[in-house]
C-alpha cells in the first residue's frame, strides 16, 4: 500500500530553518499543492508525493540539503556526490565508512559516525552543531543513511533500536514507521543500532543503478515511509491488498500462522493495535481519495466499509479535524 500519509508536525518542521533564513513559507507550500490552513490543524496529514515536493522545493530554493538548520550550507549535489563515492566500494561497511569520511570533509557538518559494539554496530549522528529544534535534520539523516544502506546491498537493514539524544515527543506515534523496531528516548547520542553481519554484505548497485536511484532521492526516502519487518508493518501491507482490506483480526493472524490471542500480545507490545492499524489504513485511503475527485464522499465511505456517510465523516474528523468536505475544499 503506497498511499500514506505524512503528519502535518514534519510539514511544519521542515519549513523551520527557511523560515529563520527569511524564505515564503506560504509561496512553497503552494507550489508543493499543500494548503496553509492545514497547518493550522494539529492533527492534519498530506500525501506522500506533496511532501517530497515541499522538500524537494526547499532544497531548490536554499540550495541546501540541510535545509537551513546547519551552521553552513550542504549545497545541492552534495548527497549525490557522496553517493558517487561509495558505490564501487566492495562492501556495506566500507561504503558507510566512506561516506561518513565524505561528510568529515566538510566543516560544521553533522558528524556520521561507525563504531562496533560486539555484534552490534551503531551509525550516530553528531547533532550539536545543528540549529535543529524539532530534530527535523537529524531524524532525517537517521532515515536517508539506513535506506540508503538497505538499498545498497538490496535488502532491509534490520534495526535493533533506534536512539534519540532528547527526550519522547508528542507525535513519537509517526515514528513506527520512520524507525521499525525498539524507540528509546534521552540516550547519550541519536542512531541506529543494526547486526554487524550486514556491514560484510557486498553491494548490489551500480552507477546505472545509482543514477536512476537519484533522480527521486533523497526526498522520495523521507517521503515514503516503511513499516519495516514489523508485525505492524506485515499487517498494513496485509490490509493493503485488494480483497482483504478489512479482514477480521481472526482472518490475519491465520495468515501469519499465529493464534489471534497471540497476534493481539504482539501488537501491544509494539505499542500498536489491530483496530488501530484499520483506522490508520482507511484515514490514508481516505485522504489519499479526497485529494482525487474520482469518487464522492459518499462512493468513499462506502469503498472503506462505512455504513452510512455520517458515520465517515465522525471518523475523519476524529482521525484529522476536519470534516471529509472540509478536507477536499483545502485540497483545492
Amino acid at each position: 500500500m503506497r498511499e500514506r500519509t505524512i503528519a502535518c508536525h514534519f510539514v511544519r518542521a521542515a519549513l523551520r530553518g527557511a523560515a529563520r533564513q527569511g524564505q515564503d513559507c506560504h509561496a512553497l507550500l503552494r507550489q508543493a499543492g499543500i494548503q496553509t490552513a492545514l497547518l493550522d490543524e494539529p492533527r492534519a496529514r498530506v500525501a506522500p508525493e506533496q511532501f517530497a515536493r515541499l522538500l524537494q522545493l526547499l532544497w531548490e530554493q536554499l540550495d541546501d540539503e540541510y535545509l537551513g538548520f546547519g551552521r553552513l550550507r550542504s549545497r545541492r549535489g552534495t548527497f549525490a556526490m557522496m553517493c558517487h563515492a561509495i558505490i564501487h566500494c566492495r562492501s556495506l561497511g566500507k561504503a558507510l565508512a566512506r561516506g561518513a569520511l565524505f561528510y568529515g570533509l566538510f566543516p560544521e557538518a553533522p558528524g556520521i559516525r561507525l563504531e562496533r559494539e560486539g555484534d552490534w554496530v551503531r551509525l550516530s549522528v553528531d547533532d550539536s552543531r545543528l540549529w535543529d529544534p524539532e530534530h527535523f535534520l537529524v531524524e532525517s539523516l537517521l532515515v536517508i543513511w539506513h535506506r540508503l544502506g538497505s538499498w545498497l546491498i538490496g535488502q532491509r537493514i534490520r534495526l535493533e533500536e533506534t536512539s534519540f539524544a532528547y527526550a519522547e515527543p508528542a507525535h513519537a506515534g509517526e515514528y513506527q514507521l520512520l524507525f521499525p523496531g525498539r524507540r528509546r528516548f534521552g540516550a547519550a547520542s541519536s542512531g541506529l543500532l543494526f547486526h554487524a553481519r550486514y556491514l560484510a554484505m557486498p553491494l548490489l548497485q551500480d552507477a546505472r543503478t545509482l543514477k536512476q536511484f537519484l533522480e527521486h532521492s533523497p526526498a522520495d526516502l523521507l517521503a515514503r515511509p516503511d513499516g519495516g519487518d514489523s508485525l505492524s508493518g506485515q499487517i498494513r501491507r496485509l490490509l493493503g491488498r485488494d480483497g482483504a482490506r478489512w479482514a477480521d483480526l481472526e482472518g490475519i493472524a491465520q495468515q501469519l500462522h499465529m493464534s489471534p490471542q497471540t497476534l493481539r500480545r504482539h501488537l501491544r507490545e509494539e505499542g500498536s493495535s489491530f483496530q488501530l492499524l484499520k483506522d490508520q489504513l482507511r484515514r490514508d485511503l481516505a485522504i489519499y481519495q479526497l485529494g482525487r475527485d474520482e469518487l464522492s464522499i459518499q462512493q468513499i465511505a462506502e469503498q472503506l466499509g462505512f455504513s452510512e456517510p455520517s458515520a465517515f465523516h465522525r471518523a475523519f474528523k476524529k482521525w484529522t479535524g476536519l470534516t471529509p468536505g472540509a478536507y477536499r475544499a483545502q485540497e483545492h
